[in-house]
């Protein structure tokens, strides 16, 4: 009720976060403190670790999963329901745009979409990928988000963040690719699918087990 009242959501947009299990996929891998603070308060932007969810869930873009897509198809498909994609990705974003050159040297790359964060104040980088990510995939994002740090970002911006979604976030090569004290880039699975509640326990135990290695 204090999300829906914040961010002023429509009753269409209420059922929809409602169905997608956000409360649920936010308070995942969250402490009793911030699972407290979201249920009296809504959801609160502090650190870049809140910008991401485990998982993104992007069913109104009515792609079938198990079947052959490319990056730039999911892009394309992400772009035609751009509205519907900011409701996903939570409070304060804005859209600059999708494939923007970075020039480095004599070589281009472009990173596939750009978001600015107005309550963090800073860039948000997302790249999409099909399959695991690898550490190929975790260097060039690094690149990434180094380059709007120096190039882009204005002095009383913050750090830009990176985010790669993918269908499998690879969660050990991310951990052990990045460094321990990370804050700016984040791995993390999308489906195409609403989550059921057999998919949210079973997330449930995979981060118990992620914090009982961890401890």
């Amino acid at each position: 009720m204090n999300e829906c009242i914040n961010s002023k959501w429509s009753v269409r947009e209420l059922q929809r976060q409602k169905n997608s299990l956000l409360y649920e996929r936010l308070t995942l891998s969250a402490n009793k403190e911030k699972v407290l603070e979201l249920a009296e308060k809504g959801q609160i932007l502090k650190t870049s670790k809140d910008l991401v969810k485990d998982s993104f869930v992007l069913e109104f873009l009515d792609m079938k999963e198990n079947t052959d897509y490319l990056e730039t198809d999911l892009e394309k498909n992400i772009l035609n329901h751009l509205k519907k994609f900011l409701l996903e990705l939570g409070k304060g974003f804005s859209f600059i745009g999708n494939q923007l050159r970075l020039t480095l040297g004599e070589e281009h790359f472009y990173p596939d979409l750009v978001f600015y964060n107005r309550l963090l104040k800073c860039f948000v980088i997302i790249d999409l990928k099909i399959g695991k990510v690898t550490r190929q995939d975790i260097g060039q994002m690094q690149m990434y988000v180094n380059c709007y740090d120096r190039e882009v970002k204005q002095k009383d911006e913050n750090e830009t963040i990176g985010i790669l979604l993918s269908t499998d976030k690879n969660e050990t090569i991310v951990k052990y690719t990045l460094s321990e004290n990370n804050k700016t880039i984040f791995s993390s699975e999308y489906k195409l699918h609403m989550p059921t509640k057999q998919e949210l326990i079973h997330a449930i135990e995979e981060e118990k087990k992620n914090f009982e290695l961890v401890e």
